[in-house]
Order: C-alpha cells, then sequence, then structure tokens
C-alpha cells in the first residue's frame, strides 16, 4: 500500500488556502455592496438643513432690499388729499361745514384712487346721511391733492364711485406734473394670508407732516390748523412725505382684507402694498383696541371703476405697468 497520508495533508492545506482566499474575496465583495447601499449620502441632513436656511436667508434679504426699494419709489404717487364741504338745506339741523384729510394714489395717468368717504366725506356718514334723508344738500367746496416734489396743489373732480364698496377715482389736474406721475400697479392676484404688506399713507394729515418736520419748522407750524394754508407751506418746503407702515395680511374675505400695519386719521385711500410693488388694497379703516385690525379693500375691486372712466375718457390711459 502507497503511503497517501503527507499528499492527503497536502491537499487539506491547498483546499483550506483556497477557501480562505474565496471568502476574503466575498468579504470585500460584500463590504462593496454594504458601501454602496448604506454608505451615508455625500451631503448629511444637518448640511442639507443649511444649505436650505442659507436659501431662505438670502431669499429674504433679497426680498426685503426689493421691498424698501419698491416702496420708496412708490411714494413719488401717493398724494395728500384735503377738501372742504358743507351740507346745507335741513331745516332740523344747522348747516355742516368740514374739512376732511386722506390719502390717494396714482392709478392710470390723470386718475387718482382713494376711498368714497375721502372724496365724498357724507358717505356713509351717520348725521350727513340723516340731513340728505330730510333734503339736505352736499356741497365739495374744494378738493385738492398734494404731491411729494411739487409746491401746486392739483385739482380733483369725480370720475367713478363705487356702489356698494368705499372706493372712488378722481380725475386729476391736467398739468406737466401730474402727467410725470407714474402709476402704481395693481396686483393680478389677492394675497395671502401671512404675506408681508406696505401701507402708504398720511396718518394724522397735515399734524403728522408737522411733527416729523424739522425743528425750525415745527416750531413755526405746530401751532397752525389743519388747512390749506398749512399743507402748502409744508409744499413749499417739500415736506409733503407720505409715511411707510408695515405689517402682514390676517386674512382675506371676498373684497376685504385684514392686516396689522398700523394706520390713522389721514391714511384712508393709501396704496396697501406686496413685496414686489404692487397694490393689493386700499387702506380704509382700522378697529379701535386691536393691533390687528386694519381693514382695507381688495385691488380687484377697482377694475371696475377703472374700466368704467376709462370707457367714457379714452384719454385715461390703462394701468398697463
Amino acid at each position: 500500500m502507497f503511503d497517501s497520508g503527507p499528499k492527503d495533508a497536502e491537499v487539506v492545506e491547498t483546499w483550506q488556502r483556497f477557501v480562505q482566499g474565496l471568502l476574503g474575496v466575498l468579504m470585500l465583495v460584500g463590504a462593496g455592496l454594504m458601501a454602496h447601499y448604506y454608505a451615508p449620502p455625500e451631503t448629511t441632513d444637518l448640511e442639507r438643513q443649511v444649505q436650505q436656511l442659507s436659501r431662505q436667508v438670502e431669499d429674504l434679504q433679497s426680498q426685503e432690499t426689493f421691498s424698501a426699494a419698491a416702496v420708496d419709489d412708490a411714494r413719488n404717487s401717493v398724494a395728500y388729499i384735503y377738501g372742504i364741504y358743507r351740507i346745507s338745506g335741513d331745516a332740523q339741523a344747522p348747516a355742516v361745514h368740514a374739512r376732511v384729510a386722506g390719502t390717494g394714489f396714482v392709478v392710470a395717468s390723470g386718475l387718482l384712487a382713494t376711498n368714497r368717504h375721502v372724496a365724498e366725506p357724507w358717505y356713509r356718514d351717520r348725521e350727513a346721511e340723516a340731513a340728505l334723508s330730510r333734503g339736505a344738500q352736499p356741497v365739495l367746496e374744494k378738493l385738492v391733492a398734494y404731491f411729494p416734489g411739487s409746491p401746486m396743489a392739483v385739482e380733483l373732480r369725480p370720475a367713478a364711485f363705487s356702489k356698494h364698496g368705499d372706493l372712488a377715482v378722481l380725475h386729476m389736474e391736467d398739468t406737466a406734473f401730474t402727467k410725470s406721475l407714474r402709476p402704481l400697479p395693481l396686483a393680478k392676484a389677492p394675497p395671502r394670508v401671512g404675506e408681508a404688506v406696505s401701507v402708504i399713507a398720511y396718518p394724522m394729515g397735515v399734524t403728522g407732516m408737522v411733527a416729523k418736520s424739522p425743528a425750525v419748522v415745527y416750531e413755526r407750524l405746530s401751532s397752525h390748523r389743519d388747512d390749506p394754508g398749512t399743507a402748502g407751506e409744508l409744499a413749499a418746503l417739500s415736506l409733503i412725505r407720505p409715511s411707510a407702515t408695515f405689517g402682514h395680511i390676517g386674512d382675506v374675505t371676498a373684497d376685504k382684507l385684514i392686516y396689522d400695519a398700523p394706520t390713522a386719521r389721514g391714511g384712508s385711500g393709501g396704496p396697501v402694498m406686496n413685496g414686489r410693488g404692487e397694490v393689493v388694497g386700499v387702506n380704509s379703516a382700522y378697529l379701535d383696541g386691536f393691533s390687528g385690525g386694519t381693514l382695507g379693500i381688495s385691488a380687484s375691486e377697482l377694475a371696475p371703476l377703472l374700466a368704467v372712466v376709462q370707457h367714457d375718457h379714452p384719454e385715461s390711459a390703462s394701468n398697463s405697468r
């Protein structure tokens, strides 16, 4: 018989080396597969979050810069409106003789948008409406607009009034200055709840403008009445300047906006603008005791009035900007 013991040992040792090598290869392949399927992505969740936040900050900074520029550019198209009216002919009450102050903005060539209660001060005034129901007659003795950068008052006359809402469109006196004014663009869609807005207006009217005037002017005019004379002096000194307040949309209904940008008497009729410099509403009123209760009329309600005016007066250019 042959002695095969050493050869068998060599065979076993050879197979052992082969199996160990095969196992090593399989482990390498398995490690590769595990790395392919289970290795973390090149960008971790934390890195993705940092990148997302960075983009959001950049967007906010860009929006803030653009909003500030848009608001500043719009101010020259926002006017201080001053009027005097009387209601007489009521045998049961003495004649009413009063002043009205508000805000308006250029909505198309030669046209100014504002609230109806600014253009027709007796609108929704209970005492005035009671007198009118007894046969009294309202008379608008004076209605003018003062714009930033101009020392001259601009004469205004009615163009169209909303039948059911607090909106009006007025014709402006046709001058080289009024022709140079830029209409503010109307937004094509309503704002969303939470969207940032700005109201450009003349809160407190002449009183507010005198309060923020230089000290020398303030000392001289602070005791003056809120009348055309004081407004004329402010215009001559280039101190007709609207104020801008900022806030957010709290709610949107069919024709109204609710927001928390502060306002006051004299701010009625001012444009409510979004971050792109578009008019989304017309400032109308505020609720006492509730900081988030400023009310505006949706800018979409202006479209029918503009259509009527531009149909009757084709020379009024459409608001295409």
